[in-house]
């Protein structure tokens, strides 16, 4: 099969890309504004492997890309969460319109399937945990969860219009091999600068769920594989849950740290748009065989030690 990832030179999309490629042509369609050519480097010279460079804000671009694509992977994306505070349109220009674009390309080149990387956070503030897919109104607090949303109704509603078919998958927090932003990157960044010291942003008591990228590929692999409605989606994340200052714990132990003082920024919110409990329930996944292979603090682990061998 001819697959095509948006953003597959980024984090999550490369490691996708290194899975996919096992068994099918890859196309990857990066910007390189955030992903990186050192990502998918290794498979240079493969017959299987093409790159093209090219923004989705480009219909043009996008269209040439998807000429003999048959499914589509679009995970490219505003990767940060707090740029809709400083910039309002990144999540409208890199997600709601740059989605309706794929979408096109897609409608006029004829291919009928998407898997798309959606979020928690479309759920907003959810008063039912753990969140089931099922859950509603969604009513996120966010600019990056309103376009995430936006775009699964464009989705939908091509799907539809069009006859295509989707898997749309609301992950929680990923982390682990090529990560490029996060409390991980962003505490092991603080802490190297100032060994002494760490600003926790918020009271240290969000509580979130993490799991490893190679978790997240493994159940956006099953879902594809394994359900077949028109639409299809799934909630996937670890079943336990770590608060932020045990987050940072575990990253001053793995860097050997010690008397480290914390200074917390104070509120409930690490910042704008921080939903301060995340806990998605997975039992649709694990229904046809996917489950995370560590518990969230075991998945902070072992991505902190990860990122201090990269980064």
């Amino acid at each position: 099969m001819n697959c095509l990832i948006t953003g597959g030179a980024g984090f999550i999309g490369s490691n996708l890309a290194d899975e996919l490629i096992k068994k099918h042509h890859v196309t990857v369609f990066d910007n390189l504004s955030s992903g990186k050519e050192e990502h998918f480097a290794h498979h240079s010279g493969n017959p299987n492997f093409r790159f093209v460079k090219g923004d989705l804000t480009d219909p043009k671009a996008i269209e040439k890309a998807m000429v003999g694509i048959e499914m589509v992977f679009h995970l490219a994306a505003n990767p940060d969460v707090r740029h809709g505070i400083d910039h309002t349109r990144i999540d409208l220009e890199q997600g709601t319109i740059a989605t309706h674009n794929v979408l096109e390309a897609m409608r006029k080149a004829g291919t009928k399937k998407i898997a798309f990387s959606s979020s928690s956070t479309v759920y907003g503030e959810a008063t039912v945990l753990p969140t089931p897919e099922t859950y509603g109104p969604m009513l996120p607090i966010s600019l990056y969860g309103a376009s995430k949303l936006a775009c699964e109704g464009l989705i939908s509603s091509y799907c539809h219009s069009f006859g295509m078919q989707a898997w749309m998958f609301r992950f929680a927090n990923v982390i682990g091999h090529r990560g490029t932003h996060g409390v991980l990157v962003d505490f092991i960044e603080k802490l190297r600068k100032d060994p002494h010291n760490l600003e926790i942003l918020g009271d240290g008591k969000q509580k979130k769920s993490y799991f490893l990228v190679q978790d997240c590929v493994a159940g956006i692999m099953t879902g594809t594989e394994k359900s077949s409605e028109p639409i299809n989606i799934f909630n996937l994340a670890c079943e336990e849950w770590t608060d932020v200052t045990g987050v940072a714990d575990i990253v001053v132990s793995e860097m050997g740290l010690k008397d480290v003082k914390y200074h917390y920024t104070g509120g409930t919110r690490g910042w704008v748009g921080d939903i301060p409990k995340t806990w998605l329930s997975t039992e649709k996944a694990r229904s046809m065989g996917w489950r995370t292979k560590h518990s969230s603090e075991e998945a902070v682990r072992l991505a902190v030690r990860e990122l201090l061998k990269t980064q």
